[in-house]
């Protein structure tokens, strides 16, 4: 019998980084997620293959039980290595699924495109989770790493607010749909960045005044949330971005790319990859495209509401 679990995509819009140490961050669920489907196999082993939203196949090997019981080196950072070291943590907040299975046949499917960052990893997690009966936020902790605040976006159909309390994730769905929404567009700017590494970048620069700057961060964010007009939002926005800049002590998305642009960038999750946000009064998609950014997504298609 054939069972399919699914889980929602991410775009993290304020609180990126400073998030891990305790900030509040504004999250939204995509429209675009993964499904996660098993069906019963043989042989003490899981056949598993990976689909792109294209359909094609981005991974496809065998994973023997004995192989998720022991573990293994996890600074091998091959596809299977990860996705061992998933299933291995799992296996220790679950042990049934190997002690009571002859084997599993088990596919994914991505709704979005692998190199979106749209949280590949995260809806992963969050499907193995939910077909497990575990919690999907210690699974990641004790798999992957991060904030969690993808996790949450997983689970929930609605924007979050979401941040950290000694350790404990703290989800509040919130009310955000102004009228600007129209206005927002969200680019690819066709790299995918590496969390972990963007994360070991901000360890490193991220200052000893913290606690000033969460409150400010915080203070931000609910400027962000509590916009009733374009300009007030984007304001908050820039100021959000103008924050950033000075912690990782880079420049800014627009300032690096886009410095003709008409309107406010911001960077999204791991700055320097994935998707960015553009606010602007008229429709910019000719304007990307001839800077060659060909994916723009409005924020209407983008975000599920």
């Amino acid at each position: 019998m054939k069972k399919t679990f699914y889980s929602n995509g991410k775009l993290l819009i304020t609180g990126e980084y400073l998030v891990l140490d305790g900030a509040k961050a504004f999250a939204l669920p995509t429209k675009m997620g993964q499904n996660l489907n098993i069906e019963e196999g043989k042989n003490k082993e899981i056949i598993w293959k990976s689909y792109d939203a294209d359909g094609s196949i981005w991974f496809e090997d065998t994973i023997l039980f004995s192989d998720i019981s022991k573990g293994v080196n996890p600074e091998n950072e091959s596809v299977k290595t990860t996705l061992t070291t998933i299933l291995h943590e799992a296996l220790k907040l679950n042990p049934d699924f190997i002690l009571n299975s002859n084997g599993y046949r088990i596919t994914t499917e991505l709704g979005f495109p692998k190199s979106w960052g749209l949280g590949t990893s995260s809806t992963l997690i969050n499907n193995i989770a939910q077909w497990l009966q575990i919690d999907a936020f210690i699974l990641l902790k004790n798999s992957f790493g991060g904030s969690g605040y993808d996790i949450a976006c997983a689970q929930n159909n609605t924007p979050i607010l979401y941040h950290l309390e000694q350790g404990n994730p703290i989800v509040e769905k919130v009310t955000f749909n102004p009228e600007f929404t129209q206005n927002l567009y969200f680019v690819y700017l066709n790299k995918k960045q590496s969390s972990k590494t963007a994360i070991a970048a901000y360890n490193i620069n991220k200052k000893n005044n913290l606690a000033k700057t969460i409150a400010l961060n915080d203070s931000i964010t609910s400027e962000v949330l509590n916009a009733t007009t374009i300009q007030s939002f984007a304001t908050a926005i820039q100021k959000h971005e103008v924050q950033m800049s000075i912690i990782l002590e880079t420049h800014t998305i627009k300032e690096s790319l886009f410095p003709d642009f008409n309107g406010v960038i911001k960077s999204l999750g791991a700055w320097g990859g994935d998707f960015v946000m553009a606010i602007a009064t008229e429709n910019p998609t000719d304007y990307f495209v001839s800077k060659g950014y060909k994916t723009i997504v409005p924020y209407n298609e983008m975000i599920l509401s």
